[in-house]
């Protein structure tokens, strides 16, 4: 047991209040994406949202195990607002995910991050499409 609990994720669901968290973005527009965002996410997964730590909004659960021995439990997906940028949780390297990425508009994509500065700034249908693939890829491997 205390090895799984050295290895788990400091990021665990909360009981805080998800419209709270959203209320309290400053930035109106980033408010507005992320209120856009929530919805995707929740028509997708099927899942009501939940934080995750102090500023994660997360769908959903897997419990994941890596060759090394590091295991816990992580949101399907989600997205976390940031001071620049909104970070929007993925699989990386799911089927056709580049393409996808080649069609969203502006970004950057990290390992398992993908980067939107604006929602405007990205064609939402291709963004739900990544978030969906994502969602099935990690139910296929984790399920």
């Amino acid at each position: 047991m205390e090895a799984r609990q050295l290895s788990g994720n400091k990021t665990t669901p909360t009981q805080a209040a998800v419209a709270g968290f959203l209320a309290s973005i400053d930035d109106a527009q980033r408010r507005e994406d992320c209120q856009a965002i929530l919805q995707i996410m929740q028509r997708v997964t099927g899942e009501p949202p939940v934080m995750w730590g102090s500023s994660i909004v997360g769908f959903g659960t897997y419990h994941y195990r890596y060759e090394s021995g590091r295991e816990g439990d992580w949101a399907v997906t989600g997205f976390s607002p940031r001071k620049n940028e909104t970070s929007v949780y993925l699989m990386a390297g799911g089927p056709g995910q580049p393409e996808l990425l080649a069609r969203l508009g502006r970004h950057r994509m990290g390992k398992s991050c993908l980067y939107i500065r604006k929602l405007a700034d990205v064609d939402v249908a291709v963004l739900e499409q990544l978030v969906a693939d994502s969602v099935s890829e990690v139910r296929r491997r984790h399920g």
